[in-house]
């Protein structure tokens, strides 16, 4: 397994040894022993499994507030995306910066999302299947999202009129949504 630092404090990029033959392939693509070892000690307890049927499909930019913030561990079993993290960590040298990366079932990558950051995802092509593990339950009370299309994020997106859903529509700007992280350095 490499785990490969991104721009972005905290948040990693994780390739998983994969074993292919003539059959097909073969990977872990999680395992806490492992994980322990390389200092990524999170204890994940709930899996999510979401199926976007369009190319274009837009989901995010999601998180949750503190206490119920969560930590994603993110991958595509079918299809491929471009992910997308937002820093919103108030005093983080790189808050309101972002980073995208392409997550598909061929090149097997996961993206290890902290708390404290934005989340979400475009498909690049039709009937995408995108399974992540998180470290906190979903609570709606805490459940927020920004904008996709904030003008001080610019964030480069690969369609310019995503399919959204009413939502996430409906996000606020990142200057005017609700945000209690802050960096810890």
């Amino acid at each position: 397994m490499n785990i490969r630092p991104t721009g972005l404090s905290g948040a990693k990029l994780i390739e998983p040894a994969v074993f292919g033959d003539h059959r097909g392939f073969f990977m872990e693509s999680y395992q806490e022993r492992l994980w322990d070892e390389r200092g990524l000690a999170y204890r994940f307890v709930q899996d999510n499994h979401s199926l976007s049927r369009e190319a274009g499909v837009l989901r995010g930019l999601h998180y949750q507030l503190n206490p119920q913030a969560q930590t994603k561990l993110v991958r595509v079993t079918k299809g491929a995306i471009y992910d997308v993290i937002v820093d919103i960590r108030r005093g983080s040298p790189t808050y309101g910066k972002w980073e995208g990366f392409i997550l598909s079932a061929d090149n097997k990558r996961q993206l290890l999302v902290p708390r404290g950051f934005a989340h979400g995802f475009c498909t690049l092509v039709q009937d995408c299947e995108v399974q992540y593990k998180v470290d906190q339950y979903y609570s709606q009370a805490h459940d927020r999202g920004i904008a996709w299309n904030d003008p001080a994020l610019a964030i480069d997106w690969p369609t310019n009129a995503p399919v959204l859903s009413d939502k996430d529509g409906r996000h606020p700007l990142l200057a005017d949504a609700d945000n209690n992280f802050d960096y810890e350095g």
